[in-house]
């Protein structure tokens, strides 16, 4: 198979999906690895690295589409990649395609084999612990008053406070931002709506971070003695609710700051919107917003480093067995198939986009498959029956 890894057409956007390493593992399993000039430049990774492990380099995205079976990227497609897609191949990237109306469109027209990489991950993916962990130190550095904060410096010193950080989500994203935050010396009210999570994260962080139920009542009473607040939460995308709403923020101090790492417009905030690294603030009603929606692309070499490890066995198993042998193994990739030859097959993008859908079992025929990886669904969504 022809594998092509394209370079990052995303504003500032500076991560490879495969290193060095992970061509090199390829092209050991017999296949043909095309990458786009430069595509691990900024993340450190050079052609010459590459062209010693045996890959091949291309100009342009327009050579890597049509010469390569598989094409392989970082984040969601671009409409400037949609007239080259062509039909049966095999797409992978962070589709987000709930939040993608043109982009599903493009995928079905086209009939292709996409799957959204954000679904894949057993252990959930390495840009979760970056984006926790990188969007806890952003906030930090948004509380300066020089960045439009409050002028609170996280740690506090002698004779004066540290800030007060409620987290809200005590995934693998919030137990990172806590790490850091905790780390520094703030004091962070981590909230959850799972007791057993809660207890653990009581055993493993250090005393200067307490606990409590998420919800929104207990939000809107810690939101006056609150400097930061760190959105950890993947609100479901059907939820028309939140779980801080704009007049919310008048019970927040002024100069304050909100850090949404989830990232969702319509999510668990209501005044979220995307930012860019090169713009990432915005203010409502004297809070500061920081809505960067690609948080991990500001450290590229890490994240690459790490994140394309995690997709490698999915990239190996749909080479080297094929689409139905590689889903039929692996739950998470089978539930990750976004459309397949014109069908969507998405259970959250159907609810959200009004679209009809199949599920991945039925158009791979594994619907009486006994020896199927049987592996919970992605999101809460469920589409009507």
């Amino acid at each position: 198979m022809k594998i092509g890894v394209l370079k990052e057409n995303k504003s500032n956007e500076s991560r490879v999906i495969a290193t060095p390493t992970e061509a090199a593992v390829l092209i050991s399993d017999g296949h043909s690895v095309l990458i786009q000039n430069n595509a691990g430049y900024e993340a450190g990774f050079l052609n010459e690295d590459y062209i010693r492990v045996g890959a091949k380099i291309r100009n342009t995205m327009e050579e890597i589409y049509q010469e390569c079976d598989m094409v392989v990227k970082v984040k969601e497609f671009f409409p400037e990649e949609y007239p080259l897609f062509r039909p049966d191949q095999i797409l992978f990237a962070c589709v987000h395609p709930a939040a993608n109306k043109e982009e599903v469109d493009a995928l079905l027209q086209k009939k292709v084999i996409a799957f959204t990489a954000e679904d894949t991950h057993r252990y959930g993916s390495p840009n979760c612990e970056v984006a926790g962990k990188l969007g806890a130190l952003m906030g930090v550095y948004s509380l300066l008053s020089i960045n439009g904060g409050s002028g609170k410096l996280i740690c506090g010193i002698g004779g004066a406070p540290s800030a007060k950080v409620l987290i809200l989500g005590a995934g693998i994203v919030g137990k990172a931002a806590t790490e850091i935050i905790a780390s520094l010396g703030a004091q962070v009210t981590l909230m959850d709506i799972n007791i057993g999570v809660l207890r653990h994260c009581l055993e493993v962080f250090p005393h200067n971070v307490q606990t409590a139920f998420s919800n929104q009542h207990t939000i809107r009473e810690l939101l006056p003695q609150t400097d930061m607040v760190i959105n950890c939460v993947k609100w479901p995308k059907h939820r028309k609710d939140h779980l801080i709403t704009k007049d919310m923020l008048k019970e927040m101090r002024k100069g304050s700051v909100i850090v949404d790492i989830s990232a969702d417009v319509g999510g668990a905030i209501e005044t979220y919107r995307p930012t860019t690294h090169a713009d990432p603030t915005y203010e409502i009603d004297g809070i500061l917003h920081y809505g960067v929606d690609n948080i991990p692309g500001a450290a590229p070499h890490t994240t690459s480093i790490a994140y394309a490890a995690s997709v490698l066995p999915h990239f190996r198993a749909i080479a080297n067995l094929g689409i139905q042998e590689a889903c039929r193994r692996d739950g998470y990739l089978r539930r990750s198939l976004t459309a397949y030859k014109g069908i969507l097959t998405h259970e959250e993008t159907s609810v959200i986009q009004s679209r009809p859908w199949t599920t991945p079992e039925e158009v791979l025929n594994l619907e009486n498959c006994d020896s199927l990886d049987k592996v919970p669904k992605a999101t809460s969504t469920v589409a009507a029956k």
